[in-house]
């Protein structure tokens, strides 16, 4: 596979969105056997979705590309290192490998510093800075039974 030809991709569609003035400098190419299958940049600013990161977009439209929510056989191109979100989207899409070129600690100096997620996430429920509080356990488990009992489910 020509991962520098793709990675040259993915910083192409970063680029394009900074001249553009779209938004973030990130962009993500998702292939399959050596193929293209979808690409974005980042979306945060012209779509008014703080989840619209490249690679999030890029596995959006590579899951409506090929009718399905598991990217197995895929890989990932990202402009940047994943942040949290974006690496818990790539997980939960099966994708088989993460290609990245700036680093994390390139994108804290630009001003996209992650680092309080990664705090934020060892942190016990009680002590976060978004406070959690859990309500209706009681009813909302009743689904989660339903769910593990439901002979029509399509696990994921």
């Amino acid at each position: 596979m020509d991962h520098e030809k793709f990675m040259r991709m993915a910083i192409a569609l970063s680029e394009q969105n900074v001249q553009q003035g779209l938004g973030g400098p990130f962009g993500a190419v998702v292939v399959k056997n050596g193929e293209l299958v979808a690409q974005s940049a980042n979306r945060v600013v012209p779509d008014n979705d703080p989840t619209a990161h490249a690679e999030v977009a890029a596995i959006r439209l590579a899951c409506k590309e090929l009718g399905t929510f598991d990217l197995s056989g895929c890989v990932i191109y990202a402009s940047c290192e994943p942040c949290p979100m974006c690496l818990g989207a790539i997980y939960w899409a099966h994708i088989d490998k993460i290609y990245y070129g700036n680093t994390k600690n390139d994108a804290a100096r630009i001003g996209f510093d992650d680092a309080f997620i990664y705090e934020e996430l060892d942190c016990k429920m009680e002590n976060r800075k978004v406070p959690c509080e859990q309500v209706l356990h009681k009813e909302a488990i009743v689904v989660f039974n339903e769910w593990e009992k439901s002979k029509d489910k399509e696990e994921y």
